[in-house]
């Protein structure tokens, strides 16, 4: 019965809440009883997974069409319209197409990594109350004892008790080589029985297994991901966007009030000067990319 006491784990906001709880390690035969499974599945130990938190739809559209740039353009545009110099607005379309290409893009990604999942085994055999019976994979518990037999996905750390696998981790590991797994060596989710027939007590499920925690690192390296050429295109960007407001004032005051032009020259080839600092070009390149 109790031999020591698993301690609560540190979660983030989207994982279940977690109590300490006590070790029970029954015997293979008999597995755990019911009332055991409802003190480890009400204390949150049971074998649900847990889901990274990625960028909400309104998140990524908001994100490309409320940029620093977005906001300049668009006081440019108002401008060129309030002076009624129509003809100037030419460089629209490739805002528009940036943003949209932009939004496309990561709602792809979004959906790619949403989908990503390694884990692929919604039943398994488990024992309780001395019988086997098939579950849901997520109905799982800690301390639970699972047969596994050859063809099954492990759905949680395990640790054999009794019998002896082979076990391919090439999911996990990229290697592709058996590994023998008698009693006393451990399981990791995600990892297929080969052959052999074995018994195994869980030791770490829902956001404590392996396969969860290796899912929500790719996850989270994925959304924060950014390539050389984007990362020196944003120092481009940040040096550009803060020379930009400044020089158009300078050059707005020098058309107006120096050369004393008219107020549709003076906004025009403000404009002009400013767009053509305005690497634009480039973020659409580097969106198409």
């Amino acid at each position: 019965m109790p031999s020591r006491r698993r301690k609560k784990a540190i979660l983030n906001p989207t994982m279940p809440e977690r109590h300490p709880v006590d070790e029970i390690h029954s015997d293979y035969h008999t597995g755990l009883t019911k009332e055991q499974v409802v003190y480890y599945r009400k204390n949150g130990w049971g074998n649900v997974s847990v889901e990274a938190p990625s960028k909400s739809t309104k998140d990524i559209i908001k994100s490309n069409v409320l940029t620093y740039f977005n906001g300049i353009f668009l006081l440019i545009s108002i401008l060129l319209i309030l002076v009624n110099s129509f003809k100037d607005l030419s460089f629209l379309p490739i805002i528009i197409a940036n943003s949209l290409i932009g939004i496309v893009q990561e709602l792809r990604a979004k959906n790619v990594l949403d989908n990503l999942t390694v884990l692929n085994a919604p039943k398994a055999t488990v024992v309780r109350n001395g019988k086997e019976k098939t579950i849901a994979a997520e109905h799982l518990v800690l301390n639970d004892i699972v047969v596994f037999h050859a063809g099954n996905q492990i759905p949680a750390d395990a640790v054999v008790v009794e019998g002896s696998v082979a076990v391919n981790e090439s999911l996990l590991t990229g290697e592709s080589d058996e590994i023998r797994k008698n009693p006393g060596d451990h399981l990791m989710s995600g990892s297929f029985i080969v052959s052999g027939t074995c018994y195994a007590r869980l030791e770490k499920v829902g956001p404590d297994s392996y396969i969860n925690k290796l899912t929500i690192q790719a996850k989270a390296s994925r959304e924060g991901e950014q390539s050389e050429m984007i990362r020196s295109l944003n120092h481009i960007v940040m040096f550009a966007g803060i020379m930009i407001v400044p020089i158009g004032i300078l050059l707005f005051y020098q058309g107006y009030f120096q050369q004393e032009n008219t107020l549709k020259d003076s906004v025009t080839s403000m404009v002009a000067a400013v767009i053509g600092m305005i690497p634009e070009g480039l973020y659409l390149l580097s969106s198409v990319t």
